[in-house]
Formats: C-alpha cells, sequence, structure tokens
C-alpha cells in the first residue's frame, strides 16, 4: 500500500497508510494520566472502542469524566510532559500513541480535525477569518494563493454564512459566538477530514443557535462521510445525531450502546441519572431540574468497587466491594458496567431496601 500523502513542509515524516477494509479508527485500553504532587490523576482509564467510516459516535458524561481528554489524547493534542499514555488509538491501522509529533501534524486538518467548546479561543483574535482559513488550506494542498481564497470563500457559504466574501476581511470579534462556531467548522472541514471530534460545540451558544450549529455539523458530515465523534454533557443532543453512544464515568466507559437501544433499554444508574437530568418540555415553567446527587470521585484515589456506588440509588455491599466488567447485554452491542442492571427485579428490590433503610435512618436520628 502507499504511503499517505506528504505534508507540503520539507522535512515532514511519512503517516503509512493501513488497508480500508478495518474500522477508520479502534481505541483498545487507552489510558491517559496526569501526574500530580498527590499522585497519578486517571482522567481516561481504560477506554476501548471502534467507529466506522462515516459514522457518528457520541460521548456523553458530566464534567471531569474523562470525555474531552479522550479526544485530545486520541488526537495527540496532549502535551508531553507530565502525561502517561498507554494503550492503542489505531487510525486506519496505524497507532496514533506512537505517532512522532510530524506525523500527528501530517494528520491534523488533512485527515482529523476538532471542533472546540469556544471559537473565541480557537480562533486567532489578530488575524483575519480568510487568513485563517486559507492558512489551513495551503498547508495541507499544493494550491494557490487565489485559489485557496476562492475554496475559503466557498467553505463560509457552504457552513451558511452570509455575505461571506465581506466576512473574509473581518476578524472574530466582529462576529456574533454563532458565526464564530460556522468559521471553527469550515476550517475543521477545510482539507476534508475523515474523522472530525466536536468537542461540546455548543456550550457558549444561546438554544436556538445550538440547533443551528448541530445540525450543521450533522450535514457536513453527512455530505462528506466524515466520522464524527461528538462530546457532550447532553443526552439529547445525541439522541437524534449519533449512531452509537458511549456513556463515560470517571475515565471510564460504563454503557455504550446503539443510540435507540439505549434510549430504549438503558442499564447502568448513571445513565439513567443522565436521562433524568435532562429538562421536559412538558414540565411546568420554573420546575427545578433534577440534578445527580453526590460528587464525581477522586480519579487519584477511587473509591473501591463501582465508582459510582456512592451516589447509585441502587448500590449493594458488592456494589461497593468489587468493581464490575463492562459486560454484554443481550441486545447487539450493548455493554455496560454494573452489578445490578436499571429495570430489573434487583434493581427494583434494591431500591426499595435502600429507601426504607434510608427512612428508617432518618426516623433513628430524628429527621422523620
Amino acid at each position: 500500500m502507499s504511503p499517505r500523502r506528504r505534508r507540503s513542509n520539507i522535512g515532514a515524516e511519512r503517516f503509512e497508510a493501513a488497508p480500508l477494509d478495518g474500522p477508520l479508527l479502534d481505541v483498545i485500553d487507552l489510558k491517559t494520566a496526569f501526574k500530580t504532587p498527590r499522585g497519578l490523576a486517571r482522567a481516561v482509564d481504560g477506554v476501548t472502542f471502534s467507529l466506522e467510516r462515516g459514522r457518528t459516535l457520541g460521548i456523553v458524561g458530566e464534567s471531569g469524566s474523562g470525555k474531552s481528554v479522550l479526544s485530545r489524547s486520541i488526537m495527540g493534542l496532549l502535551p508531553r510532559n507530565n502525561i502517561v499514555r498507554s494503550g492503542q488509538a489505531l487510525f486506519e491501522g496505524s497507532d496514533l500513541v506512537l505517532a512522532s509529533d510530524e506525523q500527528l501534524r501530517s494528520l491534523w486538518g488533512s485527515q482529523m480535525a476538532m471542533v472546540f467548546q469556544d471559537p473565541m479561543t480557537s480562533l486567532n483574535p489578530v488575524m483575519k477569518i480568510g487568513n485563517q482559513i486559507t492558512e489551513v488550506l495551503r498547508q495541507h494542498l499544493d494550491i494557490t494563493k487565489d485559489y485557496s481564497k476562492e475554496l475559503a470563500l466557498a467553505l463560509l457559504q457552504s457552513v451558511g454564512i452570509p455575505e461571506a466574501e465581506r466576512r473574509l476581511t473581518e476578524y472574530p470579534h466582529q462576529m456574533s459566538g454563532g458565526m464564530r462556531q460556522r468559521v471553527v467548522i469550515a476550517i475543521a472541514i477545510a482539507c476534508g477530514p475523515k474523522l472530525l471530534f466536536a468537542d461540546e460545540p455548543t456550550t457558549a451558544l444561546d438554544v436556538t443557535v445550538q440547533a443551528q450549529i448541530l445540525d450543521l455539523l450533522q450535514e457536513q458530515q453527512r455530505e462528506r462521510f466524515m466520522a464524527m465523534i461528538l462530546v457532550t454533557h447532553d443526552l439529547g443532543v445525541v439522541a437524534n445525531r449519533a449512531d452509537d453512544i458511549a456513556v463515560m464515568y470517571a475515565g471510564r466507559v460504563v454503557e455504550t450502546a446503539p443510540t435507540r437501544t439505549l434510549f430504549r433499554a438503558m442499564s447502568h444508574p448513571y445513565t439513567e441519572a443522565l436521562m433524568r437530568s435532562i429538562p421536559k418540555l412538558s414540565a411546568p415553567s420554573h420546575s427545578r431540574l433534577t440534578a445527580i446527587g453526590g460528587r464525581p470521585p477522586d480519579i487519584i484515589n477511587p473509591p473501591a468497587g463501582c465508582q459510582f456506588s456512592p451516589r447509585c440509588p441502587y448500590a449493594q455491599p458488592k456494589c461497593v466491594a468489587e468493581e464490575p466488567p463492562l459486560l454484554d447485554s443481550a441486545e447487539p452491542g450493548h455493554a455496560f458496567r454494573c452489578w445490578i442492571p436499571v429495570g430489573t427485579p434487583e434493581s427494583r428490590a434494591a431500591l426499595e431496601f435502600n429507601q426504607q433503610a434510608g427512612l428508617a435512618s432518618a426516623m433513628a436520628m430524628g429527621a422523620v
């Protein structure tokens, strides 16, 4: 198989392509830990998944679950110092974990790209929009300056920016948040990457603009047959936009399934808690939102057993003592990490027992 096309700058190492008969991205037992004075903070702790060409994977979890670190770890965007990384992240069969800086730079933009949370920090504030787009194009494509301007204009038009020609001469601060995020998307897709990471791409935007940006990402992904990893804290965001969902907690995947399967037959209590925290349109105005009680675990000194057990309404002694493995369910592609799956007779009995025990404890303390 011939090597992948070399970057335009002299001296860049080649990144060898693999046959196209396997998954585009195959992550195997990936671990990423940060060195701290207290010890290793295991932000990503043994994540495994595969992503086929043209499909969308939603990675869901609350803040601190490790989903953003996972994306950056796969792309190689984390600094080399004070980080311990192991496992494999195979992009078309070649391991990104072992790739050199030069090899990674040859992939960024041309083969894989990322849309970050805040477009104001993603864009150069003192550089015109047009120059920021043409810089990416000329870095990876052997084209003239004039043709790069034509492509930049076409890209802005493709992401729905009005008066695109005028916008090329403007600076980021002259545009709204939604417009800036569209520019970031245009830059990300400029060179036709095969894999796009969208890391909380709508966090700083209002609800109406959020839907527009998510629709735009989905449209571009389908038109260009890109694979996409959509990172979010909201299960509602990925409900109609992801083919598969992986739920992360404390650096681990605690449940993974095709989207329809997950919403129909979720098994992990954390997934259920995320679902309940989604605001309901049918709820009365000013209704109190449902929060997940407790705090995320300390990833430097995690608790024994299931790490969600201190916050889990179904937790039993076994949950506290033994860590559950990732177990396959009867549904194809559905796996979860739980001793007492949601919706089973065991979970209903455990919930009733815990509620009665909690009431008895409160009565003993004089709270009831």
